[in-house]
């Protein structure tokens, strides 16, 4: 009895240990830790989108403004060195944009008819930075038609005159529109198409009166060198217009979590009123989930002669399927990437050697086996960036991709295939039409194949390897 008495105090001793304010103390450090580690995570394509945001749509003063809310904007040019708000851009098709504010009613986006050779695409993506609709030539065809972005609290019906209803699972939303421009002389009639692109709420296509205005929004100011001060202050005003309802309401326990360490919508953050110490534990976390980012990049898509091969890293919110870290890893390689079925991204990662590519003392050549271009419905383009910056660079010849618009005026090889010359100076007068000037450095080459087919997406088709000059 003696002996079970001694085992029952040692055990009440240790469950008192246990129990001490400075154990419980610990455990709770480091759950909170970890719940600002994975806030992070989750919040950074959605603070890193509201930087954007906010210089095409808000601040006029930014340099990269496009127009107010609920307005479209037609870029008629493609995408240049100058333009810096987003990494990685596309410079294959002038980009159309749309910043909608369904709070108080859908948006209707009309398209003309289109001749079936161009291609074109309505890209919509949410506050969270999911692909969640599309229209245009792989999915609502190149007819004329008008379409409806609806917001998170409407249920109504389709209106007359509506072809779709989308669905936003955010107050706020995107509509990215790429139209292809197939050659410089083609951008007249790019312009003409642009001309046609219509965006207006539903009051106004129904020609009905407008229901009350919503309430108006302080903006915050955001910019690359201020997030890190205030990521999280950011991230709880972001959340105001993202409700947890419908399709988001599985986020409620996620969001319950997250408002244990003050993350909740709406709400301040205040970090000036933390401990040193609490402080700390906020950068140390935030360092640590951008570590798990960028690893997480590192390993996107399959390796496939040095390239990494996107099938799976843009998408809607099954696609991601609760992978927050996959979801801000898809903004970190490239924000607004668009889903697998609509563009493939295969990125170089390393030359044929197993070496970061690098333009400095290096040239490089890409060769494209006889009928073994990309295999795409509409077209396919290989775009040449800065590697540190991943934006595009200044080049004496203004050339910042090689795609297949420009097949007839590139050389072939006398067997058939195609090689495409990446260095810093110029290949010499017989190899220039395909060369594509690179960064005295560092190299980031992105891929695209616009409505890919399926032996792209199956794997069966796989890009050759960036060979090293002799």
């Amino acid at each position: 009895m003696r002996m079970k008495s001694l085992i029952l105090a040692v055990i009440v001793l240790m469950l008192t240990v246990l129990r001490s304010p400075a154990a419980d103390a610990q455990a709770n450090n480091g759950e909170a830790r970890q719940t600002v580690e994975d806030a992070f995570i989750y919040g950074f394509p959605m603070v890193m989108n509201y930087t954007v945001f906010y210089q095409y749509f808000i601040d006029k003063s930014s340099g990269q403004y496009k127009a107010p809310l609920n307005t479209l904007y037609n870029t008629a040019e493609v995408y240049t060195p100058k333009d810096t708000a987003v990494v990685t851009p596309n410079s294959d098709t002038p980009y159309s944009f749309i910043a909608m504010d369904l709070r108080a009613e859908p948006f209707v986006i009309c398209n003309p008819e289109i001749e079936k050779s161009r291609y074109f695409s309505v890209q919509l993506v949410d506050f969270y930075t999911f692909n969640y609709g599309y229209m245009g030539s792989r999915t609502t065809g190149n007819g004329a038609q008008c379409n409806m972005v609806a917001g998170p609290r409407w249920n109504g019906a389709k209106p007359d005159g509506i072809a779709n209803v989308f669905h936003s699972e955010t107050d706020f939303s995107m509509a990215i529109i790429r139209t292809q421009l197939f050659n410089a002389a083609d951008l007249a009639d790019v312009q003409k198409i642009q001309a046609g692109y219509r965006g207006e709420t539903l009051s106004h296509f129904e020609r009905k009166p407008a229901p009350p205005a919503p309430a108006e929004i302080k903006w915050p100011a955001i910019s690359k060198q201020v997030v890190e001060a205030d990521f999280f202050g950011y991230l709880n005003f972001l959340l105001r217009f993202c409700p947890p309802i419908g399709p988001a309401k599985v986020e409620v326990p996620l969001r319950a979590r997250f408002a244990s360490v003050g993350i909740e919508a709406g709400k301040p953050f205040a970090t000036g009123d933390l401990t040193r110490e609490q402080q700390m534990m906020l950068k140390g976390a935030m360092e640590i989930g951008f570590v798990r980012i960028k690893q997480k990049v590192a390993t996107l898509g399959e390796d496939v002669n040095g390239w990494r091969v996107f099938t799976t890293g843009f998408g809607d919110r099954q696609k991601y399927a609760g992978d927050w870290t996959l979801r801000a890893a898809a903004a970190m390689a490239g924000i607004y990437g668009n889903s697998p079925a609509e563009a493939m991204y295969p990125l170089l990662g390393t030359d044929s050697e197993g070496n970061k590519p690098d333009c400095s003392n290096n040239r490089y050549t890409l060769t494209f086996p006889a009928g073994q271009l990309p295999p795409v419905n509409a077209f396919w383009s290989v775009t040449m960036y800065n590697g540190t910056t991943q934006l595009l660079i200044d080049n004496p010849i203004n050339r910042y991709l090689i795609n297949s618009p420009m097949l007839p005026d590139l050389k072939k090889n006398a067997d058939g295939s195609l090689t495409i010359y990446m260095q810093k100076d110029s290949p010499g007068k017989d190899h220039e039409s395909n060369w594509l000037p690179a960064p005295d450095g560092p190299i980031y080459v992105a891929m695209r194949l616009y409505w890919p087919k399926e032996t792209a997406l199956k794997g069966e088709w796989k890009p050759p390897p960036v060979l090293l000059a002799k």
